[in-house]
């Protein structure tokens, strides 16, 4: 999800959808204020969700009309946001508000101009809901741009309950331990891990959770500002400790083909499927929303999930995302969009979402009894609990050509070290070339 991600990539969407937006009269709408001033108006939304995922932000944009009259249209972007939105705004066609899966694109856009500050109301409520850290990613050289609406826990491993009690395994507390168990699953008829190395988004996820538990939060931070060269040691050793996974046969369902071939709602699919062929998946918390949507799991009883584990005796990592939602300045309507962000940065935006399940809010102030089942309260009530202390999705950080273009950059070679893994060295080597060409773009 996303998503790369926080997201849920389940398919591109066809974006010759109308945006038609016309600005209509109206004068100015308080958020929650309900007087239906923007009556005429349409805000058009731009982001990666399909699926169930676009069907549960419609829930939150219905809302968003019900109190103010103004219409929405949703275009979904697929995983590339910042081609199809630099198209769209060269064709006069921009939409309004987009929502920007990665820190790196949002640097990018509001560095092009594209981006409005985000309003006084707006930023009152980031300042008195949102830990620091939100604020920080959501600012470009001091100015608030980004509105973190939904956010991902990236350090879940998700697992079959009924596999892991069948091979007698409990859930591990450090790296060795879990490929350890994966070995016991392996011999009880299950693969261990379905792996996703279709999206090259969920490969970075595994190498940053492993980066930070291994390497620390310091060389993870200047990892992920290009302070230290890709070539490190401390890269080729984390990229050794996730070879040992990748080449192992008993560990991935199908193999190494197999993974490449398999995207990330598949993997759910191998796990919590009718036909199971894994007994774990690792992806963030947006997992759950899969595996009770799409194949009837009640979260807590066929699905759960163990923290990923320390390694090398590191601490166990917290590894975040989100989706940022941001006004664009060429938007037909973007006064109108402008008030949708006053909007989703309230408890009352996050709560439509959290009912509707696979969603997890940064903002503090929402309700944990608003969240479906007792895991998603856990999942929330854990990254609202780290505070400043999460670390960032660090492929989200950098420039959309390293850490968030399909068939490039880091998801590429990461996608070849899948089905190579057998020279981590050459692999950072190559990571740090094509680093160092997107940072000085």
């Amino acid at each position: 999800m996303m998503r790369r991600r926080t997201t849920l990539l389940t398919g591109c969407t066809a974006l010759a959808l109308a945006l038609g937006a016309t600005a209509c009269g109206g004068g100015p709408v308080t958020a929650g204020g309900g007087d239906k001033a923007l009556s005429g108006q349409t805000v058009t939304v731009a982001g990666v969700w399909t699926g169930s995922e676009q069907k549960n932000f419609q829930k939150v944009l219905d809302a968003f009309s019900e109190k103010t009259g103004a219409k929405t249209q949703f275009i979904s972007t697929g995983d590339n946001v910042s081609t199809v939105v630099g198209s769209k705004i060269e064709g006069g066609n921009a939409p309004d508000v987009v929502m920007v899966p990665q820190v790196g694109v949002l640097q990018q856009f509001a560095k092009k101009g594209w981006l409005q500050k985000l309003s006084a109301t707006t930023e009152k409520s980031v300042d008195s809901n949102y830990a620091p850290v939100w604020k920080k990613y959501g600012s470009v050289d001091g100015t608030l741009y980004g509105l973190y609406f939904k956010a991902a826990h990236k350090s879940t491993v998700w697992y079959s309950p009924d596999a892991l009690n069948q091979a007698g395994v409990k859930p591990p507390k450090t790296y060795d331990e879990m490929l350890k168990a994966g070995h016991t699953i392996s011999d009880s008829g299950l693969a261990a891990f379905a792996v996703a190395g279709e999206d090259g988004w969920t490969l970075t996820d595994w190498f940053e959770n492993i980066y930070l538990s291994q390497a620390g939060p310091e060389k993870y931070d200047a990892l992920a500002a290009h302070k230290l060269k890709w070539t490190d040691p401390s890269v080729v050793k984390a990229l050794t400790t996730l070879g040992k996974l990748f080449k192992d046969k008993q560990l991935i369902a199908g193999g190494q083909k197999e993974a490449l071939n398999t995207d990330f709602p598949g993997s759910v699919e191998k796990v919590f499927g009718p036909k199971p062929q894994a007994g774990m998946v690792y992806e963030g918390d947006f997992v759950a929303g899969v595996a009770h949507d799409q194949f009837g799991k009640t979260i807590g009883k066929d699905a759960d999930f163990f923290p990923f584990p320390s390694v090398d005796g590191g601490t166990a990592p917290v590894v975040s995302g989100g989706d940022a939602a941001a006004v664009l300045k060429d938007g037909k309507n973007a006064k109108a969009g402008m008030k949708l962000l006053e909007y989703l940065a309230t408890p009352e935006a996050a709560a439509v979402w959290a009912k509707a399940g696979g969603f997890l809010s940064p903002n503090k102030k929402l309700d944990l009894s608003s969240y479906g089942d007792d895991v998603t309260r856990a999942t929330a009530k854990s990254l609202i609990a780290a505070g400043d202390s999460v670390r960032f999705d660090m492929s989200d950080q950098a420039p959309a050509a390293f850490g968030g273009t399909k068939g490039a950059g880091e998801w590429k070679l990461l996608q070849d070290f899948l089905r190579d893994p057998s020279n981590p060295k050459a692999t950072a080597a190559q990571l740090e070339d094509a680093a160092a060409k997107a940072y000085q773009g």
